[in-house]
């Protein structure tokens, strides 16, 4: 779980970079069911997300049953 300590809000994101988990939490996801109604590829128009981060994302939504919206 992390803990964004600008905003104060506990989150299940898992921890992918300090810009990418900021960029996730100012745009408002800071649970991961949030992600399935976008695609990767409107996550990767954040500044701070990159392949990298969506791979993340990726894999933890699996190991929680969910997956990101379909493009």
């Amino acid at each position: 779980m992390v803990q964004n300590k600008r905003k104060n809000v506990e989150s299940d994101i898992p921890n992918i970079s300090k810009p990418a988990n900021s960029a996730l939490v100012l745009a408002g996801y800071v649970k991961l069911e949030q992600f399935e109604k976008v695609t990767e590829s409107d996550l990767l128009k954040l500044h701070g997300v990159g392949p990298k981060g969506i791979r993340i994302l990726r894999e933890a939504l699996k190991e929680n049953g969910l997956s990101f919206a379909k493009e």
